[in-house]
């Protein structure tokens, strides 16, 4: 079951009927964390996650989504707002909704990774790993340039 949430003209929905496949490979593409994914790529992770997508009207001009068991882990992924709407308290909105979501709350641990929007995320209570001696990942970060040979 999707859910909305309006303000003004703008709209955050869970439905995943709403997205925008086009405009969000276009963004994740270009975006510093998934250059050149493939489409396929985009739409399998939206098909398995829980996406929050952002609209004017009927426009799509952000996304996140979360990967989660709804019991006790969130992994924030792929947020973005378009430019030309950035500056207007919508990342912040975004943030509130998912963090608000009732399939989301209880949750033991979020996690979430940013090159550039750690003041964002630290409103809402982000901050470095409390153990980061306990993290540990695997990364490749050729996977999708690769993907296309």
């Amino acid at each position: 079951m999707s859910s909305e949430w309006q303000r003004g003209e703008y709209t955050i929905s869970t439905d995943k009927q709403r997205l925008d496949i086009d405009v969000i490979h276009n963004f994740l593409t270009r975006a510093y964390w998934s250059i050149g994914v493939p489409r396929e790529t985009v739409e399998r992770a939206l098909e398995h996650s829980m996406p929050f997508g952002l609209y004017k009207d009927q426009e799509q001009i952000g996304l996140a989504r979360i990967v989660t068991d709804y019991t006790t882990f969130a992994y924030i992924a792929d947020v973005f707002i378009l430019e030309p709407y950035r500056g207007q308290g919508l990342s912040k909105w975004l943030m509130e909704v998912i963090l608000a979501h009732p399939d989301l709350q209880g949750l033991r641990r979020w996690l979430l990774m940013t090159k550039d929007a750690h003041g964002l995320y630290q409103q809402f209570g982000f901050s470095a790993p409390h153990y980061p001696d306990r993290v540990l990942e695997i990364l490749n970060l050729d996977i999708y340039t690769h993907a296309n040979e």
